[in-house]
Order: C-alpha cells, then sequence, then structure tokens
C-alpha cells in the first residue's frame, strides 16, 4: 500500500537560461501584478535543485512515499505505516488506490498520521475522492496540495463553496478553493495548468501536446512530491521567500508538459505515460539544466 522513492538528486543545478515556458501573471489577493514584478519562476526552481556529488548516497535528497492500491487491504495497515512515516519527506496519496472503502480509510489515517508529524503531503486521483467527501481532512493544512484535473476540482468546488465553477474566471476559482480550504495549495490540471496558495495564482503555459494520456497525472504528482521536499529543504533565500509549494508546483508542471512535448514528437496518437517517463531526464536537462 505504500512504497517509498529514494532520491539521491535527479541531476545537477547549473546557471541560468531564459525559461523555455512562460510565467503568464501572478494574482495577489487584492491586485493583479505583471510578471516583471516577480521573479524567474524556473531560476526559482534551478535554485531549490541539490547538487549532483559522489560523496551522497541513496535516499540522502529525500525519501517520497507513495500511498496507492494494494490487493493485500491489510486491516491494519495504518499502524504499520507507523515504522515508515519518520522516514519519510513528502507523501504521496492517490495514484492507482481505487476506492475500495477499506483502502479509502486506510488512506485517511495515513493522512492524518501525516498532518501530525508535519509531512507535506500530495494528493491527487483518488486521494481527491477522500477530500471532497471530508474536506476536513485536510482543510487547514498548509503542508498539502492538491491536483484536480477539471472534473476533480469541480466537485471540489462545489462542495467547499455551494456553488458551480465559473468557467469564464478559472483564476479566481482556483484562489477561492484555496482560500476555502485554508490557504492549500491547488494545481488545477488542464490546458493550462493553473496554481495558487490563496494568495498567488500563476499559470502555467508551457508547451505540452494534444494528447492527454491516462496516468500523466502520477508522474506529476510524484515529482511534485520531490519537488516540494528540495523547495523546503533549500529555504527560503534558495525560493527568495515564494511559497515552496508554489516554486515546486511550477517545476512539476513545466516538467510534466515537457515530457508530454517530448514523447508526443516521437510517437504522436500512441504515445503513453510509459513514452513520458522515459523522457524525464533530457526534459529535465532542458528546463532546469542549460
Amino acid at each position: 500500500m505504500i512504497g517509498i522513492k529514494r532520491v539521491c538528486g535527479w541531476l545537477a543545478r547549473v546557471g541560468p537560461k531564459p525559461p523555455a515556458g512562460k510565467l503568464e501573471r501572478s494574482f495577489s489577493l487584492h491586485k493583479t501584478h505583471s510578471v516583471k514584478n516577480m521573479e524567474n519562476i524556473f531560476q526559482l526552481v534551478r535554485n531549490v535543485i541539490p547538487p549532483l556529488t559522489t560523496k551522497k548516497r541513496k535516499g540522502q535528497d529525500g525519501r517520497i512515499g507513495i500511498v496507492g492500491g494494494c490487493q493485500d487491504d491489510s486491516p491494519n495497515a495504518v499502524q504499520e505505516v507507523d515504522k515508515w512515516l519518520p522516514r519519510i519527506h513528502t507523501l504521496v496519496v492517490g495514484p492507482g488506490l481505487g476506492r475500495d472503502d477499506a483502502l479509502l480509510q486506510n488512506a485517511k489515517g495515513i493522512i492524518e498520521k501525516s498532518k501530525a508529524r508535519g509531512i507535506p503531503v500530495v494528493i491527487d486521483a483518488d486521494g481527491l475522492w477522500i477530500i471532497a467527501e471530508q474536506p476536513s481532512i485536510i482543510q487547514g493544512y498548509n503542508k498539502a496540495i492538491l491536483t484536480p484535473n477539471y472534473l476533480e476540482f469541480s466537485r471540489l468546488y462545489e462542495t467547499m463553496l455551494r456553488t458551480s465553477v465559473d468557467s469564464n474566471d478559472n483564476h479566481k476559482c482556483v484562489l477561492k478553493l484555496s482560500q476555502a480550504l485554508g490557504n492549500l495549495t491547488v494545481v488545477q490540471k488542464g490546458e493550462k495548468d493553473i496554481i495558487s496558495d490563496g494568495e498567488k495564482v500563476l499559470v502555467c503555459s508551457h508547451e505540452g501536446s494534444s494528447r492527454r494520456c491516462g496516468g500523466q497525472g502520477d508522474l506529476l504528482s510524484g515529482s511534485l512530491g520531490v519537488l516540494v521536499h528540495w523547495a523546503f529543504l533549500a529555504g527560503p533565500e534558495k525560493t527568495n521567500g515564494q511559497n515552496p509549494f508554489l516554486v515546486a508546483a511550477f517545476g512539476a508542471c513545466s516538467l510534466t508538459r515537457q515530457c508530454n512535448s517530448q514523447a508526443f514528437q516521437k510517437y504522436r496518437r500512441s504515445m503513453t505515460t510509459t513514452d513520458m517517463i522515459a523522457e524525464v531526464g533530457m526534459a529535465f536537462k532542458k528546463l532546469f539544466e542549460t
């Protein structure tokens, strides 16, 4: 039910390069700011990436826990996870989880134990079903980040705001949902990824492709789990005081889109998420290293 990914640092950090994508706009709670007033978000992502070195060992740059589906469905899974949580830096909940009642209850218990330890939690896929059914599980926990697609977002929005999403103003809706959840970071996936922490809204419009294959969200949530840890570890000096969740989310969205673009150029309509995963190394290098 839970696995750990040990991270030794994907690739080294190098000097600045104009971003391949763009940060379109940034909104505060009260007024809109021009992108000219924002730091180069790509450079902030580069800043938090730990350098590769032969002196590091496996897991030293992060241990990411993944809570997904499991055929065993252990009745004491939550207690069993206790021995893992002290070793985990970030938890990703939802990919492949399914909606079996016992699994959902186990995932809920693991989220609550992670909150008690102050572990950042990325929630995607069926993990979002849990939150829509019982928002109090995560409401107010500002170390949580949600990654809904449009339908998942709409369900969360209607649960929290008691009204339908205004499709003419997605930026405002993402901002309002984040605020309603206690200023959690929300990433609404779509044609453009809209990211908000309840104070600012970032738009990631980095070029991807028109092919949206199943499982792409798993790549986003997994890379986000890694980047969240790196951003927290780097500290406010490296993020220039920006919310580390915003920096991490923008980096993960850009990376996923770049993988999509590269894989689509090779495989077109037959592209799968497995093809995207094979592009991670080169996509990472292109965005954050050269």
